[in-house]
């Protein structure tokens, strides 16, 4: 079995909540330290979507976001990444990056790829053109773009999955891990600082794969883990049901990433499964529809009820803007069809889900995390 080769990269457990698995902690990667638990804003092609790095790093303030190597690779491609040296640069970010080896993206693509041992074929959704993943290439890609955590290469399984196809999948995702990590062993990091590989748990929705998978992927020794192929359509219990098992067998000493998750609800019970790091592109997505997450439940912002009311756009007051709006100007940039609604609803929403995961963790090193998750879980789960 090929094991990892130690980088920088570090994680503290600091506390564990006495009544869950849930966990606070810090990350450190030679760009600066991440506090556990944390959401990562999902910055697809090199910003999040519609927000201004100013306002990023200002006014939600996140210690870490997430960039996609398919569609990286794909634009600007990795030609214009090396030259600017790297992502960090490329954007003007100097926090912490992840990406995502793209096997999420190759498993939307269903009707234009083709999956074998090798790796996939794809044809590009830009021009049609077709291009090749396989393990080494996707390494060499993601060293390329200069993250400071990478992910293995590996096969998202749909919901409903046949299990011969899961079990097969899981397996095949498995042999590709082994090939990533020869790969990395060969290839020194490009920017003068360390990456940090996590593979990625597969096994869809059954207990026993899901068991194998992860008891593959923590004999591995790598300084972090994912968990892959949930968040596609199955039910929030399986789920739950699926993170429960497989954080029960991944070693408590090493960073937990729950790969795209989810509602803020699914993010707290996931905290009190054992889950570390999240992204979703949930909150940015939402925001430009003018749906607005706050502590008191969901609100939709285009619905007349609001013209006239000049509350806060969060009942507790929080603001993660500089400066206070009131639902009901909100409410009227969205009419008009102003492009500073669909900003302010997105920094709403990305202010909102830190602030939630912040105040998981002052709970958590308070001790009374679960109290408090309980009743966030209640007040969220309503229509405004």
């Amino acid at each position: 079995m090929p094991l990892i080769t130690k980088g920088s990269m570090k994680f503290d457990l600091l506390a564990k909540d006495l009544n869950s698995k849930a966990r606070a902690g810090t990350i450190e990667t030679d760009h600066g330290k991440i506090e556990t638990p944390i959401f990562m804003p999902v910055g697809t092609v090199g910003t999040v979507k519609g927000v201004h790095q100013r306002e990023l790093r200002d006014d939600i303030n996140p210690d870490i976001i997430l960039g996609n190597t398919y569609h990286l690779y794909l634009r600007p491609q990795t030609t214009i990444l090396e030259q600017a040296g790297g992502l960090h640069k490329f954007m003007n970010w100097d926090r912490n990056i992840l990406t995502d080896s793209g096997g999420y993206q190759v498993y939307s693509l269903s009707a234009n790829r083709k999956i074998k041992e090798e790796g996939v074929k794809f044809k590009s959704h830009i021009d049609g053109s077709y291009h090749t993943f396989t393990p080494e290439n996707v390494m060499e890609i993601q060293r390329t773009i200069g993250a400071d955590i990478i992910m293995a290469f590996d096969e998202c399984t749909p919901y409903p999955c046949d299990y011969k196809y899961a079990k097969r999948s899981m397996h095949m995702t498995h042999r590709w891990l082994d090939r990533c990590i020869s790969h990395l062993k060969k290839t020194p990091t490009k920017y003068g600082f360390d990456q940090a590989f996590f593979p990625i748990v597969q096994g869809s929705t059954y207990k026993d794969l899901r068991i194998q998978s992860a008891e593959y992927i923590a004999s591995v020794g790598a300084e972090g883990n994912a968990i892959g192929g949930l968040s596609v359509g199955e039910p929030a219990e399986e789920m739950y049901a699926m993170t429960d098992i497989v954080t029960e067998i991944l070693p408590a000493d090493k960073p937990r990433y729950l790969m795209g998750v989810g509602t803020p609800i699914n993010i707290l019970e996931n905290i009190a499964l054992g889950i570390d790091m999240f992204d979703c592109v949930m909150p940015t997505r939402n925001a430009r529809n003018g749906s607005l997450f706050t502590a008191h439940g969901t609100i939709n912002i285009k619905n007349k009820k609001w013209e006239n009311d000049f509350s806060a756009l969060d009942e507790m007051g929080i603001t993660f803007v500089d400066m206070e709006y009131s639902k009901a100007y909100l409410k009227h940039l969205f009419t008009v069809n102003e492009l500073l609604g669909k900003q302010i609803a997105t920094i709403h929403n990305l202010g909102f889900y830190l602030w939630l995961v912040r105040e998981a963790r002052k709970h958590i090193l308070a001790g009374d995390f679960t109290t408090w998750k309980n009743m966030m879980v209640k007040q969220m789960d309503k229509r405004l």
